[in-house]
Parts: C-alpha cells; structure tokens; sequence
C-alpha cells in the first residue's frame, strides 16, 4: 500500500531530524540550552499558531486560484482538506512530497494527475518570487547581501524563461523524465507545459505573487514571534523575515528532505551576526522550525486521515 510506504519514508525523515537536532543541541552547555528553552513566553503561543494558520489560508487561496484558472471545480472543504493533508510531506527535498495533493484529487475527484502535478512545481516557483522579494526588503542585514539576492534573482529569471520557453522545456523535461522518482509522480509529461505556461503570465502571475510575498511575510512574522517569545528583541522584523526566507531558499536548494540541518544552521549563523550567541542561535532555529515546518507536517496527517489516505494499489 502507498501509503504505508510514505509514513515509512517519512518515518525516517523524522528519525534523522531528531538526531540532528540532538547532535545540535549536545554540542553545547546543555543548562544554558535548558534555561533558554525555559524562558518561552507562553503568552506567544496563540499569535504565533494563528499567524501559521493565516499564512496557510494565503496559500490555500493561490492554490485555489491556480485550479480555477485550469477550470478544475472543487467543493471548498474537500478541496481545504487535501490541501492541508499535503502538509504531511512538507518535509521532502524540495517540497515536492505535496504532489500528493494531484494523488488524492485523482483519488477522489478522478481529475488527472497529470493536469494537476505541474501545479506544486508552479507553486515552488511562485514561492521561490516571494523568498526573493521578502529577502531584498532586510538584506542590508548581511554582507554583501545584494550579491546574494542577485543571484536568485537571475536563477528566478532563468527559470521563468524556461517555463515560458516551449523548446527549452521539452529540453529540460527530456532530462526529467529519466528520474525514476519525478516520473512515478508526474507520468505523462506531454501537458505539463499547457498546464504550467498559463499559470505563470497576465494577471494570474501578478496575483500569485502578491499571495507569496504575503505568505513569506506572514511566516517571517512568525518567526519573528518565536525570537520574541525567548526575550531576544536583537532583531528587526524585516531582518528577520529576510533571515528566514533566505535560510528557507538555501535549505531547499540543498534537497536534503525538508532543509533539516541546513536551513536551522542558516537561521542560526544569520542569527549571530545580529549578535546573538550560537548555542541560543541554534535553539532558536530549531524552535522556529517546529512551528514553521513540524506543526505543519502533524496538522498535515491529521488531514490526511481525514481525507481517507491514499488508495490502496
């Protein structure tokens, strides 16, 4: 059964984030460690969930529209429902565990997988234009920052070009269609770019964008509530929503499952140039991503089982 096979596979996604954060942690003086965590304002807690929630109902809204303008007709709950059960494999290399999402809809709605699969690579593309545009708002914060956004910026640029380019993305779909793993997922590949050109142009492209720079801007806030409620106010938020967005880009280029370890180090090393100490640096870090990414991976099951789980093959 697939999905026995995907809560084994992400079993031991969890396994491994564990010995990394442990490894992390024992490095350092573990009371300094223990009195920070100690020190969490519970009075944070409320906002920083419903900061979360709100980012994933920003996201909901530009997954909905992008299903509308390919004409594909979804009852609200049932749609919000696959939706969030996508979450349970948020932490995957690149994110792309939520082609799961295109699995259920085939499941229950028997809307081809082929149709819908382009749309998680079309909503990895719109989130990589908000990281880039929430960044250049407090990344004066780093040396030679404006290099960096520089470079992602024309990454994003040959990207765009790409999926807009039709003989440049047969060429590129050649090469992808000989992984085994992206076409297990996706199958046919002959409407991919009919699926991904019309929803990356015009007004479509303008409205998604503005929904992913809110939800970046949404998820920094709550990053930012994260180092507030440990009493660290070193930071600004703008500084913060471009440390975590950055860190964010740097773990998913990295496709390790979920960014573990590159993207909490990243946070972290951010952290110390605004002069905070490593060891609380890291816990920060790793606390930001149980709410940011963990949280989201439970809430994300809990879904899954409600959606009744993957058929049985």
């Amino acid at each position: 059964m697939k999905s026995t096979s995907t809560y084994h596979k992400f079993l031991i996604v969890i396994i491994i984030a564990i010995i990394i954060y442990s490894t992390f942690l024992l490095i350092f003086d573990f009371n300094k460690i223990y009195d920070k965590i100690s020190e969490f304002n519970i009075f944070y807690l409320p906002l920083i969930l419903g900061i979360v929630f709100a980012s994933w109902l920003v996201l909901f809204v530009r997954w909905s529209i992008l299903l509308k303008n390919l004409h594909i007709s979804i009852p609200i709950k049932s749609n919000l429902i696959i939706f969030l059960a996508s979450f349970s494999l948020s932490a995957t290399p690149g994110q792309l565990g939520e082609l799961i999402k295109s699995k259920l809809l085939k499941d229950k709605f028997d809307v081809p997988v082929s149709k819908t699969a382009p749309l998680v690579f079309v909503e990895r593309f719109y989130d990589l234009i908000g990281a880039i545009v929430v960044s250049i708002f407090g990344i004066w914060y780093l040396e030679n920052g404006f290099i960096i956004i520089g470079v992602m910026t024309s990454f994003l640029i040959f990207i765009f070009y790409i999926l807009r380019s039709k003989y440049f993305f047969d060429k590129i779909s050649k090469i992808l269609y000989n992984i085994k793993f992206i076409r297990n997922k996706l199958g046919d590949f002959s409407n991919t770019f009919g699926v991904i050109n019309p929803s990356i142009k015009g007004k479509l492209l303008a409205t998604c964008s503005l929904l992913s720079i809110s939800y970046w801007f949404l998820i920094g806030c709550a990053a930012y509530l994260v180092l507030a409620s440990f009493n660290v106010h070193e930071i600004q938020l703008l500084n913060m929503i471009s440390i975590y967005s950055s860190s964010l880009i740097i773990g998913a280029i990295s496709f390790i499952p979920g960014g573990v370890g590159i993207t909490e180090g990243s946070i972290a090393g951010l952290l110390t140039l605004g002069g905070i100490e490593l060891s609380v640096a890291l816990v920060l870090g790793i606390m930001i991503r149980i709410f940011t990414l963990w949280f989201g991976v439970g809430i994300g099951f809990i879904f899954l089982k409600l959606s009744g789980g993957l058929a049985k093959t």
